[in-house]
């Protein structure tokens, strides 16, 4: 089984919609970046807004950067994200694990923070990239990736992005639905959807009970009628590469590069993203030296 992101439109032209199962794609995270049940939540939850953000608002070579740097213990959440489908994060303190909220849900709020800025920078292959930064407004993360869409996009948008983490620290589902609110809906077509998201369980609740992403869109849209649009698959896929490190290496000073010859005979480059180890021999670095002259 793969994670898949699914498109549909309402009949009437008042709304997208889009419904991602990200359960695999947030497993392969939580296992590169052993992360705990606080971290593996917010890291998640901001990989799956990346990917809706994404495959709603770029073209298929585009990639947006987001970027969360609350006042919780968490630190700073980067994650890359394409029109594609495919994404990579990373979170600076990946073992946080709090007490659970009174309802017996994940504390994201406590481990993000709620001061801070959601940044969304997006590589649109012009000269400089656009970035939109808006305040935290909640820490939950769903509700700040819609704030940013109102705000920064001028899109209203109803968010959602659910992880839930087994009692082994693994994950067991994880997901999220974006509904984009276009020009003609009324304020009665949005209460419609608003009420329906009131009464429907957790997102992870569905995704766990074995719901398809078209059953979840049901529930998300009952009462509208949706035409279907597509089914893409969704990824954790990082693009790292010993070629990639060397040109990092090449801007270091040629003293640098002697002093890992003589110190250390060589170097280790760790991807953030992913955590792929990249092993420099004092061969490689004499040649990345040579280069350079």
């Amino acid at each position: 089984m793969t994670d898949t992101l699914t498109k549909a439109i309402s009949k009437d032209g008042k709304f997208r919609a889009y419904v991602v199962n990200a359960t695999e794609t947030i497993q392969e995270a939580q296992k590169r970046h052993d992360t705990w049940r606080n971290s593996s939540a917010a890291l998640g939850r901001t990989m799956i807004g990346s990917v809706l953000i994404a495959t709603s608002t770029l073209k298929e070579d585009e990639i947006l950067t987001t970027r969360i740097q609350g006042d919780g213990p968490v630190g700073a959440i980067i994650v890359d994200a394409d029109a594609k489908g495919n994404t990579k994060g990373y979170i600076s303190n990946p073992h946080v694990s709090l007490k659970a909220r009174e309802d017996g849900h994940i504390d994201v709020k406590a481990a993000v923070g709620t001061k801070g800025t959601l940044s969304v920078t997006k590589d649109l292959h012009l000269k400089t990239p656009f970035t939109g930064s808006v305040p935290l407004v909640s820490g939950e993360i769903g509700m700040d990736f819609a704030y940013y869409m109102a705000e920064s996009e001028q899109i209203p948008s109803a968010i959602g992005v659910s992880v839930f983490v087994n009692p082994n620290e693994t994950v067991g589902a994880a997901g999220g639905f974006l509904v984009q609110t276009l020009p003609g809906a009324t304020d009665e077509d949005i209460a419609k959807i608003e009420n329906n998201l009131k009464v429907i369980p957790n997102l992870s609740t569905l995704l766990n009970e074995g719901l398809s992403n078209k059953e979840v869109m049901e529930k998300i849209m009952n009462g509208i009628d949706m035409k279907y649009l597509e089914d893409m698959s969704v990824q954790f896929k990082c693009d790292c590469s010993k070629e990639r490190f060397s040109k990092s290496l090449a801007t270091l000073s040629t003293d640098n590069l002697q002093s890992m010859i003589e110190e250390n005979h060589g170097a280790e480059a760790i991807c953030k993203f992913c955590g792929n180890k990249y092993q420099f021999s004092e061969a490689d670095l004499k040649e990345i030296i040579a280069k350079k002259d």
